[in-house]
């Protein structure tokens, strides 16, 4: 069963139909939409501050999601994808964003609606992501923006299928809050 522990008096709040794998770990102030899934080895770290996570969201495989004590927050909005191995600290990312494998967030940090940041990209702090663009590298960078058909094909496409691998695991060891 997933790790969820209470810190300082604040557990981890579900909302309804959200899939979290049996070794993944929630812990602390963080508020979950619906239609959301936790993935294997994932790290949701609401002990030093919030974490606000929108509607079906998928945090992939060894995601960690942490943020700053007595600073920053993270927030992050509807139909989101991070990618897995990404790194998403102390930042802000909106609705209709995909984080690539290996990427890092950092602090600060503001990543606007239907944006791609690119596998192994780092966002250093405080970064503005541009909305409706693409950006990548070390540090990353705006490369370019992104058609109407990229958000649909790419962003939209990547959430609805997270959304639908969850249901394989309904009946498993797995926390489904239905």
């Amino acid at each position: 069963m997933a790790l969820i522990l209470p810190v300082l008096d604040k557990s981890p709040q579900f909302g309804t139909n959200c899939f979290v794998a049996p070794n993944a770990t929630i812990v602390g102030d963080v508020t979950m939409g619906n239609d959301c899934s936790i993935w294997f080895n994932a790290v949701v770290r609401g002990d030093v501050n919030f974490i606000k996570i929108g509607n079906k969201v998928n945090i992939q495989d060894g995601v960690v999601i942490h943020c700053t004590y007595q600073k920053n927050g993270t927030t992050i909005g509807n139909n989101v994808s991070l990618g897995h191995n990404a790194i998403v600290h102390g930042c802000t990312i909106h609705d209709n964003v995909l984080v690539g494998m290996g990427s890092i967030v950092m602090d600060r940090c503001v990543v606007h609606s239907n944006s791609i940041i690119a596998a192994g990209s780092v966002v250093l702090e405080g970064t503005i992501v541009e909305a409706g663009t693409i950006y990548a590298g070390i540090p990353a960078k705006k490369v370019k923006d992104i058609s109407q058909e990229k958000i649909h094909g790419e962003i939209d496409r990547i959430a609805n299928n997270y959304l639908h691998y969850s249901t394989w695991f309904q009946d498993s060891n797995a926390l489904s809050t239905k």
